[in-house]
């Protein structure tokens, strides 16, 4: 008996094609900077999304704000039918940086593993400076949440290699216990 034997097979790949394939997502950039046009990183999330086969319900830039970033995670997930969030801006370690801190206070369980994944392929990329990245995934009223940096090409990473082929997964795994109404109107 070998220990491939004694292993089961993971549910991964049976979870992921019980997944919706079209999900509600809000986009939200955080900059200080940053205008509609000149959004570049907001605007790759927003495509990929489409392409994807997912729609994006809302978008919205805010300025690097505690207050402004809250309301708009607090919109997303007590009213209206955002399955996920992702923002993107304000994750570094600058003083105007909050959004690392504000959406971590709001999280209800955390994905530690989504931003030791996206510092480990950002270190192959860049190096050393890829510490410096507070990227975080969670959980936040029944909704999946990522917030990434401002960078494009840091979006581009975490989207294709973390998000999109795991975001209906982490989705079906919030929503497979709930009542069938509720599971439905999210």
């Amino acid at each position: 008996m070998t220990n491939d034997t004694l292993i089961p097979p993971s549910p991964a790949p049976e979870h992921r094609a019980a997944s919706s394939t079209r999900l509600r997502c809000a986009v939200l950039t955080v900059s200080d900077t940053r205008t509609e046009q000149t959004d570049g990183s907001g605007s790759l999330i927003r495509r990929l999304l489409v392409e994807h086969g997912h729609e994006v319900v809302d978008y919205r830039i805010v300025p690097d704000e505690p207050t402004q970033i809250t309301e708009a995670f607090r919109s997303w997930t007590t009213e209206g039918d955002v399955q996920a969030i992702i923002s993107n801006g304000g994750t570094g370690i600058a003083r105007r940086d909050t959004t690392f801190d504000v959406v971590s206070a709001l999280l209800e369980k955390r994905l530690d593993g989504f931003g030791e994944l996206f510092r480990m392929l950002s270190y192959a990329e860049i190096g050393a400076a890829a510490m410096m990245s507070r990227a975080v995934g969670g959980t936040l009223h029944g909704r999946a949440v990522f917030v990434l940096p401002g960078s494009s090409n840091a979006v581009a990473l975490a989207m294709e290699r973390l998000i999109l082929p795991e975001l209906p997964h982490v989705v079906h795994e919030l929503s497979k216990h709930d009542p069938p109404s509720t599971a439905e109107g999210r």
